[in-house]
């Protein structure tokens, strides 16, 4: 048995544009409520959620079987955490608040197995179909996703080093948290914001190197798509949720009489 392919990576190898949806129900069957429509990939996330290692299995589980590249934000950039989620099977990891080209190598090397990383080795995981893959050991670096995530003026201002460390698939701006760091908290759609993000996702692109974002503004988000960005996430399952409920109280009750 050989690995499987990983189509998100090699969509962002080829520049081909990537729409994706923010997952954070902590639900195989929320996951499975949203898989069928056919995003390219998911972002299942540990950092602003209460999921565990159970829940992102559940939901690996379903967006593997509906064609979803599903990857993984943990709650830090933590090499324990990788690991253990790597060992699961993740075809990509997205790590949040990297500020340096230090923790860029390291994200990177938590990936990887000794010489190149520090991934601890076992040998019978989901990862490897329990030993069955008989070129997992060979083919996993070119098969994992790693992305990077800006989320503040420094990290920004050092986007190209950091994009262009060596096992780097990605690098993904966090316009709340940089609009947060230049004091402008809850407005990530703040014009000073994208004009720190555009610029450097500008550079990154002259590089070769893939730049991806989440905005809940499915109209921006086609935009910055036909603008370079390779992989944009447009939306969220709670977001989602959370309109489409208060649309249809709100609807039903303007239509009460009395």
């Amino acid at each position: 048995m050989k690995l499987e392919r990983n189509p998100f990576e090699a969509a962002l190898k080829a520049g081909e544009k990537q729409l994706g949806l923010w997952i954070s129900l902590c639900s195989g069957i929320g996951a499975e409520v949203t898989a069928g429509s056919g995003f390219d990939w998911a972002l299942i996330d540990m950092e602003h959620s209460p999921n565990d290692y159970h829940s992102v299995l559940a939901q690996l589980q379903v967006f593997a079987s509906y064609g979803t590249t599903a990857i993984v934000r943990p709650d830090w950039n933590d090499t324990v955490a990788v690991k253990r989620l790597m060992d699961l099977g993740v075809q990509g990891l997205l790590f949040p608040m990297i500020q340096s080209v230090e923790e860029a190598e390291k994200a990177v090397a938590a990936t990887r197995y000794p010489p190149l990383g520090v991934r601890g080795v076992s040998g019978n995981t989901r990862a490897n179909k329990f030993g069955r893959v008989s070129d997992y050991v060979a083919r996993v670096d070119a098969e994992t996703t790693v992305i990077l995530q800006l989320e503040t003026a420094s990290a920004v201002a050092q986007a190209e080093a950091i994009g262009t460390v060596d096992g780097v698939s990605g690098v993904f701006f966090g316009p709340a948290d940089i609009a947060a760091d230049i004091g402008l908290v809850g407005k990530p759609m703040d014009p000073a914001v994208w004009d720190l993000i555009k610029p450097a996702a500008q550079k990154l692109m002259a590089k070769g190197v893939p730049v991806g974002t989440l905005v809940m503004d499915p109209d921006f988000a086609a935009e910055l798509l036909n603008e370079g960005f390779t992989f944009v996430a447009c939306g969220s399952d709670t977001g989602l949720l959370a309109k489409a409920s208060d649309t249809l109280l709100s609807t039903v009750k303007n239509k009460l009489e009395g």
